[in-house]
């Protein structure tokens, strides 16, 4: 067996065991003798994979803010062992095997948060340069760094076209800033090209360099004015290392000429760069994290629930703009256009929202941010919006924040001073078109509180008939928060709609319990997979469309047929039923019969049990029987145990 092959043996076992573990057990759930095993360990901890922990008979665990996924990205992209002599015993690897990982370039893994591979590489390189930094901190460095690697590039991409001089661009000029902004590319100064400052990287003044190109960007840049870092001179930034670490951004050209022009352009892979290193540092920086980053997980279960083709897409707590990437992504991929969605944003951060500004700006999407930071209930600053679509994840159960008692967007109670859960949910409601949409996260409470009026209001939305869908999701998938949390999804109108194709919907709410779904990726955090997306989305689109008259026809033709039915018999025309344990659709007077309260598990009953047909009157004997032989083998150990310490002295 390879090398390559018993590192990621190792780490999937590793990862099984909750991501640290003694050596014995380790040992013991390999099934390897300790020569492979200290051999696999001591090259896993070199690559920085894996480190050595403490106690009486050692451990391992992954490297912090390492994940299963991770290192097992980081290995696939960057090492390939050589072939050893063949061994027919797989799971005891000969111990001779001395080869040296070698590294190579693969395709990237995919993975549900971001395309893994070479990001893998980035991160781990680009972290090691971190040193003693805080995440906080060295975010905005590496984030602004890759954010001017994304500007250059595009626009030494526009120029070779101008100074190509043909076809539409004959007789441009490759010096007349107006020729990029025209295209929709930031001009980038000489002294502000990334080839300038590679060049210059070992300089001792890179820092002053590298803030001087961000002075001039921003000052032949509107859109970019006060966005981008300017501190990289400061004393407490370490001068070798930021070299070091222009260097590493650098190679993402690299990677994308070896993936292959055809198919990825450097400034696409810096996007997803900045995307992936938005997440590890989310990861890193623990409960904080959440003050700029929503699981991308999280943001594409909402966005494929809602389907906002075109229109407006508003978000009142946007972060750094996760919302609107993602929607971007959704109408790419069904063959829209980035034009037929207009995107409106505000962030009471400052430093978030130039992350925001740039995540945008690196896909060349056009975004209102208003003209600064600001906090959306003392200061709105898109009062006369009325949205198509509302996606959002605003902070959990906030108790800091600003409210006014006559507020107009307080039309369905006055939300309590302690939480502002409803206070956000009103805001939503509030800038809805007549047929908008919203789809946002809140924690679980929201659902059931009673506390200081909640109730009453959740009543009044209900009666309103504005709730459209609840989905109750698993924990951990937050950085910030282990606590579960809820997916609202209001309408504004829920009349048959033909040209969109929805069905009637009035006075009644569709529940999805989804807490089962979803995959460990470490320890701590979990994440929905492509498939329970799927399944969450399709349920949703099921229950809102309005079915075809030969729907009934068409399942029923599938269902006679069976394997020989023509392939898409029923298609996505397939009509909603309900699944016990996973979704229901519910009338406003059932809800009612419940108090108001919108947790899924109330309505959506106990999963179906399969039957195995074996009678209850051989069954119950049976288990009995099986009980009593298992406390016999527990009084045989029992008695194994105390024989065994009396031995060593300890009788008592």
């Amino acid at each position: 067996m390879s090398g390559n092959k018993q590192w990621e043996i190792f780490i999937r076992a590793l990862a099984s065991l909750g991501g640290s573990a003694g050596n014995s057990r380790m040992r013991a759930a390999l099934d390897w003798n300790d020569s492979a095993y200290e051999k696999a360990k001591a090259e896993l901890i070199e690559a920085g994979l894996i480190v050595a922990g403490r106690g009486r008979g050692g451990s391992v665990a992954f490297g912090e803010g390492m994940t299963s996924q991770l290192a097992a990205a980081s290995l696939d992209a960057n090492t390939q062992m050589a072939a050893s002599s063949p061994s027919k015993d797989v799971s005891r690897p000969a111990a001779s095997t001395k080869q040296r990982p070698k590294k190579t370039a693969t395709e990237p893994v995919p993975r549900n948060g971001a395309n893994l591979g070479f990001e893998a590489k980035l991160w781990l390189t680009a972290d090691k340069l971190r040193n003693n930094m805080d995440a906080a901190e060295y975010k905005h460095v590496v984030l602004g760094l890759i954010f001017l690697k994304y500007i250059s590039d595009t626009f030494e991409e526009h120029r070779a076209k101008l100074l190509a001089n043909q076809g539409d661009y004959a007789g441009a000029n490759a010096e007349d800033p107006d020729e990029y902004k025209a295209e929709n590319v930031f001009w980038v100064p000489a002294d502000a090209r990334w080839s300038h400052l590679q060049a210059n990287a070992k300089q001792p003044t890179i820092g002053k360099i590298v803030d001087d190109a961000m002075v001039a960007i921003e000052r032949d840049n509107s859109r970019l004015t006060g966005v981008l870092p300017k501190d990289y001179a400061r004393p407490g930034l370490d001068k070798q290392r930021l070299g070091e670490l222009i260097d590493v951004i650098a190679t993402i050209e690299l990677t994308a000429a070896s993936e292959g022009a055809q198919t990825h352009r450097s400034v696409d892979l810096l996007g997803r760069v900045y995307e992936y290193f938005l997440t590890r540092f989310a990861s890193a920086e623990g409960k904080n994290g959440g003050q700029f980053y929503t699981p991308s997980c999280v943001v594409r279960c909402l966005v494929e629930m809602l389907t906002p083709y075109k229109g407006r897409i508003y978000d009142p707590a946007c972060g750094s703009g996760g919302m609107f990437v993602q929607s971007e992504k959704f109408v790419e991929s069904h063959g829209g256009k980035i034009g037929d969605i207009s995107i409106y944003g505000q962030e009471s951060n400052a430093t978030t929202r130039r992350l925001a500004v740039m995540n945008l700006a690196l896909r060349g999407i056009e975004a209102d941010f208003g003209a600064e930071q600001a906090d959306t209930f003392r200061r709105d600053l898109h009062p006369d919006l009325r949205a198509d679509y509302v996606l959002a994840n605003p902070p959990f159960n906030d108790s800091d924040w600003f409210r006014k008692d006559d507020d107009v967007r307080w039309q369905l109670g006055v939300p309590p001073k302690g939480n502002a859960n409803f206070a956000w949910v009103q805001h939503f409601i509030h800038h809805l078109a007549p047929h908008g949409m919203a789809g946002f996260v809140l924690a679980n409470g929201s659902m059931s509180s009673n506390q200081s009026g909640e109730g009453d209001i959740r009543r009044a939305i209900i009666e309103a008939d504005l709730v459209d869908c609840m989905v109750a999701l698993p924990g951990q998938l937050f950085y910030s928060t282990q606590m579960p949390v809820c997916l609202w999804l209001l309408a504004k109108n829920k009349n048959a709609d033909a040209q969109s194709g929805f069905r009637d919907r009035r006075k009644k709410t569709l529940f999805i319990d989804a807490r089962k779904l979803g995959t460990l990726i470490d320890r701590v955090h979990r994440e929905l997979t492509d498939a329970d997306l799927a399944r969450i989305a399709s349920t949703y689109h099921a229950w809102r469309r309005a079915v075809s008259p030969n729907a009934a026809a068409a399942r029923m033709t599938e269902s006679s047929l069976g394997d020989s039915a023509p392939e898409g018999a029923a298609s996505a025309a397939m009509p909603y039923s309900d699944i016990p344990g996973f979704c229901k659709s519910a009338t406003t007077d059932e809800i009612a019969a419940h108090g108001h309260v919108l947790t899924p598990g109330r309505y959506v009953g106990a999963e179906e049990v399969d039957d195995d047909g074996e009678p209850f009157d051989e069954k119950m004997p049976r288990l009995v029987a099986e009980l009593h032989a298992q406390f016999a083998e527990a009084a045989k150990l029992e008695q194994a145990i105390k024989a065994n310490l009396s031995g060593l002295g300890y009788g008592g």
